[in-house]
């Protein structure tokens, strides 16, 4: 149903859309890609709608084309004649996909009429009228033009995924639409929060846009399953021997099931079957193969994260299994940090699964859960990010947008206040608070990356360290993701090969010689083949090192390199790190130096195995499977802790051993959240 603005708009505007049917008959080539004419009035009175309010939120189901026709119909409307229509996405691969399909349909080359932008990539021009983004870019972009000028209308796509960057855009858009009459902000959800997002932007229309959906027969498991990736396998390779026709969705928690689920691809005696994985980490050109069509006489078989829920649309999926669970990032207060954990999907999220059955004719949907879970066990609704991450990054953002007072900040769902606080602690830790909880020149300085501020704060330090030019290789190769591949039945042979690359005391150091050594060899893809590197990703890599250089140039920041003075590397790391630190206990073990909490080398680690401990080692981050993993490990001294951390550590000269001071850890710690709240 349509609200009672829609009604009005559709019985008020019958001369306005005879006009402008005749007008898109005649020139508009992309009006053919609508299935009906209900659509093409749909949308017309959407636009009606548009014109009369400067906030709209519309839903529509799966396959209303939302998210690629929306923008082109505010482009015929005239909006980009005065400035760029805007669609945020939630996920890079989506504003990628998107942008390249809406450019093909408008019938240009992508990056001029149509781009997109998502991090250390920019696929726009002067010419670009309608442009896709991940919600991360446009809210960088309110750093620099606070009021978004440029945009003439802002499309919020999937805004029920409610990311952590999202639920932030909604409180400044809702103050820059208020500046600004002319803007006009659209906000799209496929789920039931349509009545919350429109009370939060002040009581304003919703528009429903019918999807194009066949009915999908939804089967539950009868019992609860103890293992939920043998259980899809199963579930797949009984649809797959069925005869039935039709491409298989298996909804996995994360990259390390979806392997698992891959060997499907091993069957004999059974018809082809191509498995293809799609995970966010995913270099772009193995995601783009899942919209490929599979040769006669094959089943493509799609093993996907959450990812595939809505941000990406493949058609022919006839079948859906549902492990009935995802990965979220929770901050974890037993380690002070964000971890990637295997939570219960929301009911929300399993209606969207079954949806993608029913795309292309009727499907079936096999939840390897019970009812009684899906009904009893399962949240209505997924936490939003904001409420159950940390906030470092957000609050570092709305510091230097001048918010001053952030627990008054128009949060939909304001966060909790523990989490606010922890964030302004860690950093106050690095230096990017002071202790009144403003933002210090460091502070400032670590806005203009477009980093954690952890690895912000290290190329910041490493210009008075004199290892600059070493650093920003680093912080580029750890800011794109999967360097490394392990090809099915050369595992054993690329593992060798990695090892070759490895600086004993530093996973930090090893990516370093990686690049070094691409480097060396004319940046040569062969030479990535050959040492089962991804030649896309080393490209990357080079890639964000020039935008980064580029951000330290105009910051006037000197590019120096230590040379083979690697010591002075390890020490620059440990200065952004040292509140990630582990120490030796026992054999090969180490334990958090303040928390005393467990945690283990990783395998892919350059310290595993090479018989080298060190008593002291920092990390990059924390993984939560079937242990806490260390991710990223470089050895650096005790007594580097206590200089770059004397908030944390200290030598204790009796004895000359070291330890943790743990009352001045607690007292800095009161003391710093009483200024803060006191500040905010």
């Amino acid at each position: 149903a349509t609200s009672d603005m829609a009604i009005i708009a559709r019985k008020g505007s019958q001369l306005v859309r005879k006009h402008r049917e005749q007008k898109e008959r005649k020139k508009v080539v992309f009006y053919i890609k609508m299935v009906t004419s209900n659509n093409v009035d749909c949308f017309n009175v959407l636009t009606g709608i548009c014109r009369d309010n400067s906030i709209v939120i519309v839903v529509g189901e799966t396959g209303s084309g939302k998210t690629t026709q929306l923008t082109q119909y505010l482009h015929e409307d005239g909006y980009t004649s005065y400035g760029m229509v805007g669609c945020t996405q939630p996920r890079r691969v989506a504003a990628m996909s998107v942008a390249k399909r809406v450019s093909e349909e408008i019938g240009t080359n992508l990056g001029e009429e149509v781009g997109y932008a998502i991090r250390f990539e920019d696929c726009t021009s002067e010419k670009t009228l309608i442009k896709y983004m991940t919600d991360g870019i446009l809210l960088r972009e309110s750093l620099r033009e606070s009021d978004l000028d440029h945009y003439s209308a802002v499309i919020m796509d999937e805004a029920h995924e409610r990311s952590l960057n999202t639920d932030v855009l909604f409180g400044l858009l809702r103050e820059v639409v208020s500046r600004r009459t002319d803007l006009k902000l659209i906000v799209t959800s496929a789920t039931m929060d349509s009545d919350k997002f429109a009370a939060f932007f002040g009581n304003v229309p919703i528009f429903h846009i019918p999807g194009r959906t066949f009915p999908v027969d939804i089967l539950f498991s009868k019992t609860p399953q103890e293992d939920y990736v043998e259980a899809a396998v199963k579930q797949a390779l009984q649809i797959h021997l069925s005869g039935l026709i039709g491409d298989i969705l298996i909804f996995m928690p994360g990259q390390e099931d979806i392997e698992i689920v891959e060997r499907l691809e091993d069957l004999e005696n059974a018809p082809a079957l191509a498995v293809l994985p799609i995970y966010s980490q995913l270099p772009s050109d193995l995601q783009a193969k899942i919209f490929q069509k599979a040769p006669d006489g094959v089943r493509k078989c799609i093993v996907a994260t959450n990812i595939a829920e809505t941000s990406l649309t493949v058609d022919g999926i006839m079948f859906v299994v549902d492990a009935g669970y995802c990965k979220l990032k929770v901050f974890n207060p037993r380690i002070g940090m964000d971890a990637l954990q295997v939570y219960p999907i929301s009911q929300a999220n399993a209606n969207q699964r079954s949806g993608r059955a029913g795309r292309t004719g009727p499907g079936q949907c096999y939840r390897l859960y019970t009812q009684s879970a899906y009904k009893n066990e399962m949240l209505t609704t997924t936490i939003p990010e904001i409420q159950r991450t940390n906030l470092a990054n957000v609050v570092l953002l709305l510091k230097s947008l001048g918010v001053q007072d952030l627990l008054l900040f128009h949060f939909m769902d304001p966060p909790p206040e523990d989490n606010m606080l922890n964030s302004m602690y860690q950093l106050w830790i690095l230096g990017a608070l002071d202790n009144t909880g403003a933002l210090t020149p460091t502070g400032r300085l670590m806005v203009e990356f477009p980093l954690d501020p952890a690895l912000s704060k290290m190329l910041i330090v490493s210009c008075d360290m004199s290892c600059s030019a070493d650093i920003l290789i680093i912080v580029s190769m750890l800011s794109v993701p999967a360097i490394f591949y392990r090809p099915k039945g050369r595992e054993e042979e690329s593992d060798q090969v990695r090892e070759k690359f490895a600086v004993p005391e530093s996973d930090h150091l090893t990516y370093l010689n990686v690049y070094m050594q691409w480097k060396n060899n004319n940046y040569s893809g062969i030479w990535c083949n050959d040492h089962f590197i991804h030649t896309k990703a080393m490209r990357k890599v080079r890639e964000v090192r020039s935008q980064l250089k580029d951000i330290m140039v105009q910051q006037r920041m000197n590019l120096i390199s230590c040379g083979s003075d690697w010591d002075i590397i390890r020490k620059c790391i440990c200065a952004a790190y040292f509140h990630q630190a582990a120490k030796l206990k026992g054999i090969g073990e180490y334990v958090n130096v303040r928390t005393g909490m467990p945690c283990h080398l990783h395998p892919t680690s350059s310290l595993f195995g090479m018989g080298y401990t060190p008593d002291y080692i920092i990390y990059h981050e924390l993984v939560m499977t079937t242990k806490e993993y260390m991710q990223c490990v470089t050895a650096v001294d005790g007594e580097w802790l206590a200089e770059l951390g004397p908030m944390f550590y200290s030598i204790k000269h009796a004895g000359k051993s070291r330890q943790v001071r743990q009352d001045k850890a607690c007292l800095m710690h009161i003391r710093f959240i009483h200024s803060t709240s006191k500040s905010m």
